[in-house]
């Protein structure tokens, strides 16, 4: 019982510390010249997708299992637009009026690339070494930088500053959001121990529990912060962590084949593997018109298609 109290408290301790890194990034859009998308898409994205960092290369190097690793980082992208689509649903009156940034469309056409660059791995088209680095990493890493660049542009007309009620400085701002981040990339760790003794307290498998326990706790901080944001009504932030987070992942890939030194890292043997390449391409295709368009007919059917992906996902073998 005790460590289930233990899980509880590190995982209401990690929603804590999203939103309060949430809302921080909030106040450097208001008092900064940087863009929401680099804001949400490089900086939030990079703290909330620290825990996937963590479990993906712990799969990899220690566990040796590189399907877990692949699996981790497709299944949270999934994840995470089914989850945005979701919430974008529940506030869709407002929503629909938002106007997402061009760098935040560029980033989700950067993603639908490196999906295609996985499934030519997949299918054996692209499956080459250059310096002991898989191709497919090297790609990844090109259209990463090139992404970030395009996040890396100063704020669009349409995004309106209220520094008046910003009480902190931006040094404060950016000291307190570095503290908060500090505290997930620990209690990541810390969750990481809790689910080993859940598993071997209640008997429970290490693959069950880390999809169960594991895999709740490193989507937390991702979901945590859309709601926060969109509760602030910053929108473009919100989809710029989203989308960024997902680009973020494809780099945990890199780092994983940089690391791993016995086996190849995109491994697609596992059925489950190539489902979630799949539907993660149509579901990010389909983001594409989700955040283009104004028109709210569209918006909620693509918004649909997103979660119906996800849902198809579970129910597929």
């Amino acid at each position: 019982m005790l460590v289930i109290l233990e899980y509880i408290i590190v995982a209401s301790l990690v929603v804590y510390f999203s939103i309060k890194a949430s809302q921080y990034i909030d106040m450097l859009d208001k008092t900064t010249e940087l863009s929401g998308a680099f804001l949400g898409g490089v900086l939030l994205s990079a703290v909330t997708s620290l825990p996937e960092l963590f479990t993906s290369i712990s799969a990899t190097v220690l566990l040796n299992k590189p399907s877990l690793c692949i699996g981790n980082i497709l299944g949270s992208d999934l994840f995470n637009l089914a989850m945005l689509a979701t919430v974008s649903l529940i506030a869709i009156s407002s929503f629909r009026r938002a106007r997402i940034s061009k760098g935040n469309i560029l980033v989700t056409l950067f993603v639908i690339l490196i999906y295609a660059v996985l499934i030519l791995k997949w299918f054996n088209i692209l499956d080459f070494e250059i310096a002991t680095l898989n191709i497919v990493t090297i790609i990844i890493v090109l259209l990463y930088a090139i992404g970030v660049r395009y996040l890396a542009g100063n704020k669009s007309e349409s995004e309106e500053d209220d520094k008046n009620s910003i009480t902190l400085s931006t040094r404060q701002i950016v000291t307190r959001f570095t503290l908060v981040s500090i505290g997930i990339v620990l209690l990541s760790v810390v969750m990481t121990y809790v689910t080993d003794d859940l598993a071997t307290q209640y008997n429970i498998g290490m693959g069950l529990a880390g999809a169960i326990f594991l895999g709740v706790a490193t989507s937390l901080p991702e979901v945590s912060s859309t709601i926060a944001l969109f509760r602030m009504k910053s929108y473009d932030i919100a989809v710029g962590n989203i989308v960024g987070s997902n680009l973020f992942n494809f780099m945990v890939l890199c780092i994983a084949d940089v690391l791993s030194l016995r086996s190849d890292i995109y491994d697609f043997t596992d059925v489950k593997v190539q489902n979630l390449l799949v539907f993660g391409l149509v579901a990010t295709i389909v983001t594409l018109p989700a955040l283009k368009t104004q028109k709210t007919a569209i918006r909620v059917l693509c918004l649909l298609a997103i979660v119906a992906c996800y849902m198809a996902f579970l129910l597929v073998e």
